[in-house]
Protein backbone atom coordinates (compact mmCIF):
# COMPACT_ATOMS: atom_id res chain seq x y z
CA UNK A 1 0.00 0.00 0.00
CA UNK A 2 2.85 2.68 0.51
CA UNK A 3 4.48 2.06 -2.78
CA UNK A 4 1.30 2.87 -4.09
CA UNK A 5 0.90 5.68 -2.26
CA UNK A 6 4.21 6.88 -2.95
CA UNK A 7 3.31 6.20 -6.83
CA UNK A 8 0.01 8.46 -6.29
CA UNK A 9 1.60 11.27 -4.99
CA UNK A 10 4.45 11.39 -7.45
CA UNK A 11 2.19 11.36 -9.99
CA UNK A 12 0.55 14.61 -8.45
CA UNK A 13 3.98 15.90 -8.08
CA UNK A 14 4.82 15.39 -11.68
CA UNK A 15 1.38 17.21 -12.50
CA UNK A 16 2.05 20.32 -10.28
CA UNK A 17 5.77 21.02 -11.27
CA UNK A 18 4.68 20.53 -15.63
CA UNK A 19 4.25 24.65 -16.04
CA UNK A 20 7.51 25.21 -13.60
CA UNK A 21 9.56 23.11 -16.15
CA UNK A 22 8.18 24.06 -19.30
CA UNK A 23 9.20 27.66 -17.57
CA UNK A 24 12.46 26.31 -16.76
CA UNK A 25 12.87 24.95 -20.23
CA UNK A 26 11.76 28.22 -21.76
CA UNK A 27 15.00 30.50 -19.42
CA UNK A 28 17.13 28.04 -20.54
CA UNK A 29 16.35 28.45 -23.97
CA UNK A 30 15.87 32.32 -24.00
CA UNK A 31 19.21 32.38 -21.91
CA UNK A 32 21.15 30.20 -24.54
CA UNK A 33 19.48 32.73 -27.77
CA UNK A 34 20.70 35.72 -25.93
CA UNK A 35 25.10 34.71 -25.61
CA UNK A 36 24.64 32.57 -29.03
CA UNK A 37 22.96 36.36 -30.06
CA UNK A 38 26.41 37.77 -28.57
CA UNK A 39 28.77 34.77 -30.52
CA UNK A 40 27.14 35.51 -34.02
CA UNK A 41 27.76 39.27 -33.85
CA UNK A 42 31.32 38.98 -33.65
CA UNK A 43 31.66 36.17 -36.76
CA UNK A 44 29.47 38.46 -38.77
CA UNK A 45 30.35 41.06 -41.52
CA UNK A 46 28.78 43.59 -43.07
CA UNK A 47 26.24 46.66 -42.30
CA UNK A 48 25.05 46.69 -38.71
CA UNK A 49 21.61 46.20 -39.91
CA UNK A 50 22.12 42.66 -41.83
CA UNK A 51 24.70 41.45 -38.99
CA UNK A 52 21.88 42.79 -36.03
CA UNK A 53 18.65 40.76 -38.22
CA UNK A 54 20.73 37.42 -39.03
CA UNK A 55 22.06 37.44 -35.65
CA UNK A 56 18.26 37.33 -34.12
CA UNK A 57 17.32 35.01 -36.65
CA UNK A 58 19.84 32.71 -35.54
CA UNK A 59 19.80 32.96 -31.71
CA UNK A 60 15.82 32.68 -32.22
CA UNK A 61 16.14 29.72 -34.16
CA UNK A 62 18.70 27.78 -31.35
CA UNK A 63 16.26 28.93 -28.58
CA UNK A 64 12.90 27.57 -30.37
CA UNK A 65 14.76 24.34 -31.50
CA UNK A 66 16.26 23.99 -27.96
CA UNK A 67 12.83 23.95 -26.03
CA UNK A 68 10.94 21.88 -28.75
CA UNK A 69 14.01 18.70 -28.60
CA UNK A 70 14.01 19.19 -25.12
CA UNK A 71 9.57 19.33 -24.78
CA UNK A 72 9.68 16.22 -26.84
CA UNK A 73 11.68 14.32 -25.13
CA UNK A 74 10.71 15.48 -21.96
CA UNK A 75 7.22 13.87 -22.95
CA UNK A 76 8.61 10.61 -24.41
CA UNK A 77 11.54 9.53 -23.25
CA UNK A 78 9.73 8.73 -19.66
CA UNK A 79 6.87 6.81 -21.08
CA UNK A 80 9.39 4.19 -23.01
CA UNK A 81 9.00 1.18 -21.19
CA UNK A 82 10.87 -1.48 -23.01
CA UNK A 83 14.97 -1.38 -22.75
CA UNK A 84 15.21 -1.34 -27.05
CA UNK A 85 13.07 1.86 -27.40
CA UNK A 86 14.37 3.54 -24.02
CA UNK A 87 18.17 3.31 -25.26
CA UNK A 88 17.02 4.56 -29.16
CA UNK A 89 15.62 7.64 -27.23
CA UNK A 90 19.13 7.73 -25.35
CA UNK A 91 20.73 7.99 -28.43
CA UNK A 92 18.59 10.49 -30.22
CA UNK A 93 19.20 12.71 -27.19
CA UNK A 94 23.19 12.37 -27.38
CA UNK A 95 23.59 12.85 -30.99
CA UNK A 96 20.92 15.78 -30.15
CA UNK A 97 23.34 17.03 -27.48
CA UNK A 98 26.15 17.26 -30.08
CA UNK A 99 24.15 19.17 -32.50
CA UNK A 100 23.09 21.75 -29.93
CA UNK A 101 27.14 22.17 -28.64
CA UNK A 102 27.90 22.59 -32.37
CA UNK A 103 25.49 25.12 -33.28
CA UNK A 104 25.20 27.06 -29.63
CA UNK A 105 27.58 26.27 -26.98
CA UNK A 106 30.98 27.34 -28.35
CA UNK A 107 28.67 30.62 -29.04
CA UNK A 108 27.74 30.85 -25.42
CA UNK A 109 31.51 30.41 -24.70
CA UNK A 110 32.70 32.81 -27.10
CA UNK A 111 29.90 35.27 -25.40
CA UNK A 112 31.42 34.28 -22.00
CA UNK A 113 34.71 34.08 -22.42
CA UNK A 114 35.72 35.80 -25.92
CA UNK A 115 37.59 38.99 -24.69
CA UNK A 116 39.91 37.11 -22.65
CA UNK A 117 40.31 34.59 -25.03
CA UNK A 118 41.56 37.44 -27.73
CA UNK A 119 43.42 38.68 -24.77
CA UNK A 120 45.30 35.41 -23.97
CA UNK A 121 46.02 35.29 -27.97
CA UNK A 122 47.64 38.54 -27.85
CA UNK A 123 49.73 37.68 -24.22
CA UNK A 124 51.15 34.70 -26.42
CA UNK A 125 51.86 36.89 -29.35
CA UNK A 126 53.36 38.99 -27.32
CA UNK A 127 55.69 36.33 -25.40
CA UNK A 128 56.73 35.31 -29.13
CA UNK A 129 58.11 38.17 -30.08
CA UNK A 130 59.96 39.72 -27.35
CA UNK A 131 61.88 36.35 -27.58
CA UNK A 132 62.63 36.80 -31.14
CA UNK A 133 63.99 40.37 -30.08
CA UNK A 134 66.10 39.50 -27.22
CA UNK A 135 67.43 35.93 -29.93
CA UNK A 136 67.76 38.84 -33.03
CA UNK A 137 69.27 40.80 -30.19
CA UNK A 138 71.86 38.37 -28.90
CA UNK A 139 73.01 37.43 -32.23
CA UNK A 140 73.61 40.77 -33.60
CA UNK A 141 75.66 41.26 -30.61
CA UNK A 142 77.76 37.68 -30.94
CA UNK A 143 80.60 39.31 -32.41
CA UNK A 144 81.12 41.55 -29.49
CA UNK A 145 82.74 38.26 -27.68
CA UNK A 146 85.54 38.51 -30.50
CA UNK A 147 86.63 41.91 -29.54
CA UNK A 148 88.97 41.20 -26.79
CA UNK A 149 90.90 39.36 -28.83
CA UNK A 150 90.73 41.59 -31.99
CA UNK A 151 92.03 44.70 -29.66
CA UNK A 152 94.71 42.01 -27.78
CA UNK A 153 96.49 40.87 -31.33
CA UNK A 154 96.02 44.72 -32.52
CA UNK A 155 97.82 45.87 -29.03
CA UNK A 156 100.21 42.81 -29.56
CA UNK A 157 101.01 43.92 -33.56
CA UNK A 158 101.52 47.86 -32.52
CA UNK A 159 103.67 46.95 -29.36
CA UNK A 160 105.98 44.64 -31.42
CA UNK A 161 105.98 47.33 -34.33
CA UNK A 162 107.31 49.86 -31.26
CA UNK A 163 109.57 47.52 -29.94
CA UNK A 164 111.16 46.54 -33.32
CA UNK A 165 111.30 50.54 -34.05
CA UNK A 166 113.34 51.51 -30.89
CA UNK A 167 115.52 48.83 -29.89
CA UNK A 168 115.07 46.11 -32.82
CA UNK A 169 113.41 43.80 -30.59
CA UNK A 170 113.00 40.77 -33.39
CA UNK A 171 115.49 41.65 -35.98
CA UNK A 172 118.35 42.94 -33.36
CA UNK A 173 118.28 45.80 -35.99
CA UNK A 174 116.46 49.17 -34.82
CA UNK A 175 114.80 51.47 -37.18
CA UNK A 176 111.77 51.40 -39.04
CA UNK A 177 112.25 48.43 -41.89
CA UNK A 178 110.12 46.03 -43.45
CA UNK A 179 109.28 44.24 -39.92
CA UNK A 180 108.05 47.03 -38.50
CA UNK A 181 105.85 48.36 -41.57
CA UNK A 182 104.00 44.72 -41.69
CA UNK A 183 103.37 44.98 -37.76
CA UNK A 184 102.05 47.81 -38.59
CA UNK A 185 99.99 47.01 -41.15
CA UNK A 186 98.48 44.21 -39.10
CA UNK A 187 97.38 46.08 -35.90
CA UNK A 188 95.69 48.54 -38.28
CA UNK A 189 93.84 46.41 -39.86
CA UNK A 190 92.72 44.52 -36.51
CA UNK A 191 91.62 48.50 -35.38
CA UNK A 192 89.91 48.84 -38.72
CA UNK A 193 88.12 45.39 -37.79
CA UNK A 194 87.44 46.76 -34.01
CA UNK A 195 86.20 49.75 -35.31
CA UNK A 196 83.54 48.21 -37.59
CA UNK A 197 82.47 46.01 -34.25
CA UNK A 198 82.19 49.03 -32.28
CA UNK A 199 80.04 50.73 -34.90
CA UNK A 200 77.85 47.49 -35.10
CA UNK A 201 77.30 47.68 -31.31
CA UNK A 202 75.68 51.41 -31.43
CA UNK A 203 72.95 50.64 -34.01
CA UNK A 204 72.18 47.09 -32.60
CA UNK A 205 71.71 49.19 -29.59
CA UNK A 206 69.90 51.91 -31.13
CA UNK A 207 67.79 49.08 -32.86
CA UNK A 208 66.87 46.86 -29.43
CA UNK A 209 65.70 49.81 -27.77
CA UNK A 210 63.07 50.79 -30.70
CA UNK A 211 61.99 47.45 -30.79
CA UNK A 212 61.73 47.48 -26.87
CA UNK A 213 59.16 50.19 -27.20
CA UNK A 214 57.32 48.57 -29.46
CA UNK A 215 57.50 45.42 -27.49
CA UNK A 216 56.21 48.10 -24.28
CA UNK A 217 53.18 49.16 -26.53
CA UNK A 218 52.07 45.69 -27.34
CA UNK A 219 52.07 45.21 -23.57
CA UNK A 220 49.89 48.14 -23.10
CA UNK A 221 47.29 47.05 -25.26
CA UNK A 222 47.05 43.71 -23.30
CA UNK A 223 46.17 44.83 -19.89
CA UNK A 224 44.49 47.66 -21.54
CA UNK A 225 40.70 48.13 -20.47
CA UNK A 226 38.33 48.44 -23.34
CA UNK A 227 36.69 46.70 -26.54
CA UNK A 228 38.92 44.16 -28.03
CA UNK A 229 38.61 44.81 -31.53
CA UNK A 230 40.34 47.96 -31.94
CA UNK A 231 42.87 46.89 -29.43
CA UNK A 232 43.60 43.91 -31.89
CA UNK A 233 43.89 46.28 -34.40
CA UNK A 234 46.29 48.76 -32.79
CA UNK A 235 48.29 45.59 -31.09
CA UNK A 236 49.02 44.01 -35.21
CA UNK A 237 50.39 47.43 -36.39
CA UNK A 238 52.93 47.44 -33.33
CA UNK A 239 53.66 43.87 -34.38
CA UNK A 240 54.48 44.57 -37.92
CA UNK A 241 56.73 47.60 -36.83
CA UNK A 242 58.19 45.12 -34.57
CA UNK A 243 58.98 42.41 -36.93
CA UNK A 244 60.53 45.51 -39.10
CA UNK A 245 63.10 45.74 -36.40
CA UNK A 246 64.05 42.21 -35.96
CA UNK A 247 64.76 41.83 -39.47
CA UNK A 248 67.03 44.64 -38.95
CA UNK A 249 68.98 43.17 -36.29
CA UNK A 250 69.45 40.04 -38.08
CA UNK A 251 70.67 42.37 -41.58
CA UNK A 252 73.09 43.77 -39.20
CA UNK A 253 75.04 41.19 -37.28
CA UNK A 254 78.41 41.93 -37.86
CA UNK A 255 79.48 38.38 -37.44
CA UNK A 256 79.68 37.90 -41.03
CA UNK A 257 81.96 40.75 -41.92
CA UNK A 258 84.11 39.47 -39.20
CA UNK A 259 84.44 35.81 -40.66
CA UNK A 260 85.13 37.58 -44.14
CA UNK A 261 87.92 39.91 -42.50
CA UNK A 262 89.71 36.68 -40.53
CA UNK A 263 89.96 35.01 -44.14
CA UNK A 264 91.46 38.12 -45.55
CA UNK A 265 94.01 37.99 -42.87
CA UNK A 266 95.39 35.08 -43.83
CA UNK A 267 94.32 34.61 -47.36
CA UNK A 268 95.52 38.14 -48.03
CA UNK A 269 98.69 38.36 -46.39
CA UNK A 270 101.03 40.78 -48.21
CA UNK A 271 104.63 40.40 -46.55
CA UNK A 272 106.84 43.75 -47.61
CA UNK A 273 110.09 42.64 -49.53
CA UNK A 274 113.08 42.87 -46.79
CA UNK A 275 115.02 46.43 -47.07
CA UNK A 276 117.98 45.70 -44.76
CA UNK A 277 121.30 46.97 -46.32
CA UNK A 278 123.32 43.67 -45.56
CA UNK A 279 122.44 39.84 -46.25
CA UNK A 280 122.25 39.31 -43.00
CA UNK A 281 119.74 41.65 -41.83
CA UNK A 282 117.70 41.08 -44.65
CA UNK A 283 117.45 37.12 -43.71
CA UNK A 284 116.75 37.79 -40.44
CA UNK A 285 113.77 40.25 -41.51
CA UNK A 286 112.94 37.40 -43.76
CA UNK A 287 112.63 35.21 -40.70
CA UNK A 288 110.60 37.24 -38.37
CA UNK A 289 108.33 38.02 -40.98
CA UNK A 290 107.86 34.18 -41.32
CA UNK A 291 106.97 34.08 -37.70
CA UNK A 292 104.72 37.04 -38.34
CA UNK A 293 102.49 35.49 -41.17
CA UNK A 294 102.42 32.13 -38.90
CA UNK A 295 100.97 34.53 -36.05
CA UNK A 296 98.75 35.73 -38.38
CA UNK A 297 97.44 32.44 -39.71
CA UNK A 298 96.49 31.30 -36.02
CA UNK A 299 95.03 34.89 -35.05
CA UNK A 300 92.90 34.26 -38.11
CA UNK A 301 91.47 30.91 -37.62
CA UNK A 302 90.75 31.47 -34.10
CA UNK A 303 88.76 34.59 -35.81
CA UNK A 304 87.23 32.03 -38.35
CA UNK A 305 86.26 29.42 -36.20
CA UNK A 306 84.47 32.04 -33.46
CA UNK A 307 82.73 33.71 -36.69
CA UNK A 308 81.50 30.20 -37.89
CA UNK A 309 80.05 29.67 -34.35
CA UNK A 310 78.01 33.10 -34.52
CA UNK A 311 76.43 32.08 -38.01
CA UNK A 312 75.64 28.67 -36.82
CA UNK A 313 73.56 30.12 -34.14
CA UNK A 314 69.61 29.18 -35.05
CA UNK A 315 68.33 31.98 -36.85
CA UNK A 316 65.00 33.92 -35.67
CA UNK A 317 61.93 32.49 -37.36
CA UNK A 318 59.98 35.03 -39.40
CA UNK A 319 56.64 35.64 -37.33
CA UNK A 320 53.30 36.92 -38.51
CA UNK A 321 50.55 38.03 -36.36
CA UNK A 322 47.46 36.56 -37.09
CA UNK A 323 44.35 38.26 -35.82
CA UNK A 324 41.55 35.99 -34.25
CA UNK A 325 37.99 36.76 -33.61
CA UNK A 326 36.50 35.81 -30.05
CA UNK A 327 35.22 32.42 -31.21
CA UNK A 328 38.04 31.64 -33.14
CA UNK A 329 40.44 32.87 -29.73
CA UNK A 330 37.63 30.72 -27.65
CA UNK A 331 38.86 27.19 -29.75
CA UNK A 332 41.85 27.46 -29.61
CA UNK A 333 42.40 28.42 -26.44
CA UNK A 334 39.74 25.68 -24.87
CA UNK A 335 41.98 24.73 -22.68
CA UNK A 336 42.21 27.51 -20.25
CA UNK A 337 38.95 28.34 -20.40
CA UNK A 338 37.12 25.42 -18.76
CA UNK A 339 34.61 27.31 -16.79
CA UNK A 340 33.22 29.29 -19.04
CA UNK A 341 32.78 26.15 -21.52
CA UNK A 342 31.17 24.42 -18.62
CA UNK A 343 28.93 27.02 -18.26
CA UNK A 344 27.97 27.52 -21.92
CA UNK A 345 27.22 23.34 -22.39
CA UNK A 346 25.52 23.33 -18.89
CA UNK A 347 22.74 26.18 -20.34
CA UNK A 348 22.57 23.86 -23.24
CA UNK A 349 22.46 20.41 -21.75
CA UNK A 350 20.46 20.98 -18.61
CA UNK A 351 17.40 19.70 -19.44
CA UNK A 352 18.85 16.62 -20.06
CA UNK A 353 18.74 16.37 -16.32
CA UNK A 354 15.46 16.92 -15.49
CA UNK A 355 14.07 14.21 -18.54
CA UNK A 356 16.91 12.21 -16.02
CA UNK A 357 14.56 12.98 -13.31
CA UNK A 358 11.61 12.58 -14.95
CA UNK A 359 12.29 9.35 -16.26
CA UNK A 360 13.37 8.01 -12.82
CA UNK A 361 9.93 9.35 -11.06
CA UNK A 362 8.12 7.37 -14.03
CA UNK A 363 9.55 3.93 -13.28
CA UNK A 364 8.80 4.51 -9.54
CA UNK A 365 5.32 4.93 -10.53
CA UNK A 366 4.88 2.22 -12.79
CA UNK A 367 6.80 0.06 -10.44
CA UNK A 368 3.51 1.27 -7.84
CA UNK A 369 1.25 0.57 -10.49
CA UNK A 370 2.44 -2.77 -10.87
CA UNK A 371 2.07 -3.78 -6.97
CA UNK A 372 -1.13 -2.29 -6.73
CA UNK A 373 -4.49 -4.27 -6.24
CA UNK A 374 -7.35 -3.82 -8.58
CA UNK A 375 -9.74 -2.40 -6.36
CA UNK A 376 -6.96 -0.09 -5.66
CA UNK A 377 -6.81 1.40 -9.06
CA UNK A 378 -10.93 1.69 -9.37
CA UNK A 379 -11.54 5.82 -8.71
CA UNK A 380 -15.21 6.71 -7.11
CA UNK A 381 -16.36 7.61 -10.44
CA UNK A 382 -15.36 4.50 -11.86
CA UNK A 383 -17.85 2.87 -8.88
CA UNK A 384 -20.66 4.92 -9.26
CA UNK A 385 -20.73 4.31 -13.11
CA UNK A 386 -20.72 0.65 -12.02
CA UNK A 387 -23.34 0.92 -9.90
CA UNK A 388 -25.45 2.78 -11.85
CA UNK A 389 -24.66 0.03 -14.82
CA UNK A 390 -25.67 -2.58 -12.68
CA UNK A 391 -28.95 -0.77 -11.87
CA UNK A 392 -29.76 -0.52 -14.70
CA UNK A 393 -29.61 -3.81 -16.06
CA UNK A 394 -31.01 -5.11 -12.81
CA UNK A 395 -34.25 -2.43 -14.18
CA UNK A 396 -34.25 -3.85 -17.80
CA UNK A 397 -34.23 -7.47 -16.38
CA UNK A 398 -37.11 -6.74 -14.01
CA UNK A 399 -38.57 -5.06 -16.64
CA UNK A 400 -38.90 -8.50 -19.33
CA UNK A 401 -41.69 -11.03 -18.47
CA UNK A 402 -40.49 -14.03 -16.51
CA UNK A 403 -40.59 -17.67 -18.40
CA UNK A 404 -43.80 -18.71 -18.46
CA UNK A 405 -45.57 -15.31 -17.14
CA UNK A 406 -47.84 -12.83 -19.16
CA UNK A 407 -45.86 -10.31 -19.84
CA UNK A 408 -48.88 -7.85 -18.62
CA UNK A 409 -47.90 -9.81 -15.22
CA UNK A 410 -47.73 -6.89 -12.33
CA UNK A 411 -43.84 -6.91 -11.16
CA UNK A 412 -43.45 -8.06 -7.47
CA UNK A 413 -43.33 -5.31 -5.00
CA UNK A 414 -40.34 -7.38 -3.69
CA UNK A 415 -38.29 -6.40 -6.68
CA UNK A 416 -39.38 -2.86 -7.08
CA UNK A 417 -35.63 -1.30 -8.00
CA UNK A 418 -34.79 1.36 -5.47
CA UNK A 419 -34.10 4.52 -6.99
CA UNK A 420 -30.41 5.41 -7.34
CA UNK A 421 -28.62 7.51 -4.84
CA UNK A 422 -27.39 10.91 -6.50
CA UNK A 423 -23.82 10.53 -7.51
CA UNK A 424 -21.67 13.52 -5.62
CA UNK A 425 -20.18 16.19 -8.22
CA UNK A 426 -16.89 15.95 -6.64
CA UNK A 427 -16.41 12.14 -7.19
CA UNK A 428 -14.69 12.11 -10.37
CA UNK A 429 -11.61 12.89 -8.16
CA UNK A 430 -12.27 10.77 -5.69
CA UNK A 431 -10.15 7.36 -5.22
CA UNK A 432 -10.90 4.39 -3.11
CA UNK A 433 -7.93 5.72 -0.89
CA UNK A 434 -9.19 8.79 -0.51
CA UNK A 435 -12.56 7.47 0.05
CA UNK A 436 -11.02 4.96 3.32
CA UNK A 437 -9.13 7.85 4.49
CA UNK A 438 -11.85 10.42 5.14
CA UNK A 439 -14.14 7.70 6.36
CA UNK A 440 -11.94 7.16 8.81
CA UNK A 441 -11.63 11.01 10.01
CA UNK A 442 -15.29 11.42 9.81
CA UNK A 443 -17.19 10.76 13.07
Amino acid sequence: MSEAVTARRLKDHAASLETMTRFVLATLALASGVYTYLGVRSLLDGSAAIVFFAAIVYSAAVSVGMYGFWSYLMRFLPEMRDGASRLAMFAVMAVGSVMIVAMSSWLNAAALAGSAAVEQHLAETLEGYTGDLEQAHGNALGALSLLPDIQRAGERFARLADEERSSGALTGTSGAGSVVQLLTQMSAQMRELEANIRASQELVGTLFREGQEHLASMRGLVSEPGAIAPRSDRFAEQAVALAGVVSSLQQTSIAPSVARAAADLSGGFIAPVADGMSPDLAGRQDQVMATIRTSVDSQSKALSDAAAEILAQPKVAERRYVPLSSAEAVLRYAGDFVPSWAGAISIDLLPGVLIAIMSIVQGVIRRGDEQMADADRITAADMFRSIELHDALLALRQRQPAAGQSADAPTPAGNAVPPVPPRPAAAENVTPIALSERKRHDP
